[in-house]
């Protein structure tokens, strides 16, 4: 029996992520003008503030809502889960990300960076829809395995919990960094940094979220070299996904070893995780985009 693909299903998907991204606007503005208020000499604006933070959480689970059917009707639409390419990967991607952030939301010191997170997934989706869409395809023979959904969902859980892991580092850097100019605006801006968690805290969070991705992580790459060897009947091949996908474990060891033995805490600890955040938007971009391979499925060649 053949795969059937729904093409009028996939549109009605991406009217869902439209509105996704509509709603995701509506949060990342609440939870800055939440975060403006917040830093108001004034108390009354500043309990305002508070019932900004709500409503923003209420928005966010409402886009978080609309992004899941999304998700959901492009996967039914293509009668296969959806993370084939790169547009798929994306939606589905931010996705996870906002819903690990959502349940994080119990640890109270975490809600502030909802404004670097909402922003990230409106940009995700933003390029998904504008560079990354293409139609529903059938999958090439080498991807119809069940290891797809293994690796490749395994692969989204890490980067989503890198991702949050990032957004702490540039939080922490940002308070840590020497402002030296006494504008209004900049003194603004710090006093909105004053109110983010202490340092060790942000720093402490997100050396455990870059602790599960890189568990995470390292079981994609097991999983990656078995799917090869069942695929292509070689554990490895030197294929540029699979060497930047080793880059990538390299540069987390190293984080996590430096934490762990060589006291490399504060600033330089958050850099080091947050070239390993970029080294994955390099392996998604531009080694999809740009670089021949066994791997690369953008969908746009």
């Amino acid at each position: 029996m053949g795969i059937v693909l729904n093409e009028g299903l996939s549109q009605i998907s991406l009217i869902f992520i439209y509105a996704a991204m509509a709603v995701y606007t509506g949060a990342f503005l609440t939870f800055a003008t939440h975060l403006s208020r917040l830093a108001s000499e004034k108390k009354k604006v500043r309990t305002a503030a508070t019932k900004l933070e709500r409503i923003g959480i209420i928005v966010m689970f409402v886009a978080a809502a609309l992004h899941g059917v999304g998700v959901m009707l492009r996967g039914i639409a293509a009668s296969r889960v959806p993370w084939a390419n790169m547009y798929e990967f994306s939606i589905t991607g931010s996705f996870v990300v906002i819903m690990i952030f959502l349940m994080a939301l119990a640890i109270k010191d975490i809600r502030l960076i909802a404004t670097f997170v909402s922003g990230f997934v409106l940009l995700v989706l933003g390029a998904a829809t504008s560079i990354f869409y293409v139609e529903v395809k059938s999958l090439m023979p080498a991807l119809q395995s069940y290891w797809l959904v293994i690796h490749v969902m395994v692969a989204i859980l890490a980067t989503a919990f890198f991702n949050i892991a990032a957004a702490l580092s540039v939080a922490y850097l940002l308070k840590t960094a020497k402002w030296k100019s006494k504008t209004k605006k900049v003194s603004t801006f710090r006093r909105i940094l004053d109110l983010f968690p202490s340092i060790e805290t942000m720093e402490r969070l997100a050396y455990r979220f870059n602790i599960i991705g890189f568990i995470l992580w390292s079981f994609t790459l097991i999983a990656g070299a078995i799917w090869a060897e069942r695929a292509w009947h070689r554990y490895w091949g030197w294929d540029t996904k699979e060497v930047w996908t080793f880059i990538i474990w390299t540069i987390y060891a190293g984080y996590l070893h430096a934490n762990a033995t060589r006291g490399w805490t504060g600033r330089r600890s958050a850099w080091l995780g947050l070239v390993g955040f970029l080294a994955i938007l390099f392996n998604f971009t531009i080694v999809n985009l740009f670089f021949k391979g066994l791997h690369v499925y953008s969908g746009l060649k």
